[in-house]
């Protein structure tokens, strides 16, 4: 993958970078990374610089919005420290909880502190655990927690998964909503 920083009068600097799988040039934002600009191989930098300068005024507005973001976050982790140690034992001991009322089982559990995901379950029913779960309502803990149980029977998000999920939890697509207000967390 190749790429270059550009930058753009009222924007600042914008990386643009050649993906394989990217179809489209598409432009991204994430706090604390900036702007992204993925370019299908072919299509030239002066064209996607072309492309960049026509969508200023839709890039300033998002930035806006990831300002917010970012100071958001900011606050949460000066005002929120979490005890890595307090929160292991606090999941794990919810998960086994869990595990035995329903009869999960798991290999091994690792709790790590994720940038995009809450929980994965791997092909060996290994459970990776994000350390921010804690900051969530409880509620929102245990969806996650039998959201990778199930997923030690069922290792796909297909129909028979969601229906596992739901005899446990019941609106198990709505509380997968409601972690949304959350994402912020992940950052």
């Amino acid at each position: 993958m190749s790429g270059k920083i550009i930058n753009i009068e009222g924007v600042g600097d914008i990386l643009i970078e050649r993906s394989r799988r990217a179809k489209h040039i598409n432009i991204s934002l994430r706090p604390f990374k900036g702007v992204r600009v993925a370019v299908p191989c072919g299509v030239s930098f002066a064209r996607v610089e072309e492309v960049a300068k026509s969508k200023v005024k839709w890039i300033k507005k998002h930035l806006e919005r990831m300002d917010g973001v970012e100071k958001e976050v900011t606050e949460l982790r000066k005002s929120n420290h979490i005890d890595r140690e307090k929160a292991r034992k606090q999941l794990v001991k919810r998960l086994d909880e869990l595990s035995q009322t329903y009869r999960f089982n798991y290999n091994r559990v690792f709790i790590r502190n994720q940038k995009t995901r809450w929980g994965s379950c791997s092909a060996k029913n290994n459970i990776n655990l994000n350390v921010n779960l804690v900051r969530l309502p409880d509620e929102l803990i245990d969806y996650i927690l039998l959201h990778e149980l199930v997923h030690t029977r069922v290792k796909t998000h297909g129909r028979n998964y969601w229906n596992e999920l739901n005899k446990l939890v019941g609106d198990a697509k709505g509380l997968d909503g409601q972690l949304n207000r959350y994402k912020v967390l992940l950052i």
